[in-house]
């Protein structure tokens, strides 16, 4: 199970006075992503400075994630939340497949290969 699991993090500094929107925008996201059944989790950090905010996704596989890429979330809700804040790196862990790295492949995205572990 471990090999198919996909994660993804994605690290962003919200613009000054933007923080209630993009809150609003973040639990609407995390409502719709809720709704996708490969999704298995999409969690918010926040740094202590209120302005530094990452998120932890974890898909069941390449096709959830994907299917997460092409869904509203990304499509939709996505561009409204980037423009709030800049985002300063996107990294993947697995293999995506072959349509989000091309997807992803113009932003900037590292993509870690799975090589060894374990997950209970």
């Amino acid at each position: 199970m471990v090999e198919k699991v996909v994660r993804l993090t994605v690290n962003m500094t919200v613009n000054e006075g933007q923080l209630e929107a993009f809150k609003s925008i973040a639990q609407t996201m995390t409502e719709a992503s809720n709704a996708e059944p490969g999704t298995l989790g999409y969690e918010w950090f926040a740094g202590g400075d209120g302005a530094r905010m990452r998120l932890v996704e974890t898909y069941a596989d390449a096709s959830a994630l994907e299917e997460h890429f092409t869904g509203p979330v990304v499509q939709q809700w996505l561009p409204k939340l980037a423009a709030l804040c800049a985002v300063d790196g996107i990294e993947i862990y697995g293999d995506p497949g072959p349509k989000v790295r091309e997807l992803a492949g113009g932003r900037g995205t590292v993509i870690f290969e799975y090589w060894l572990g374990l997950d209970r």
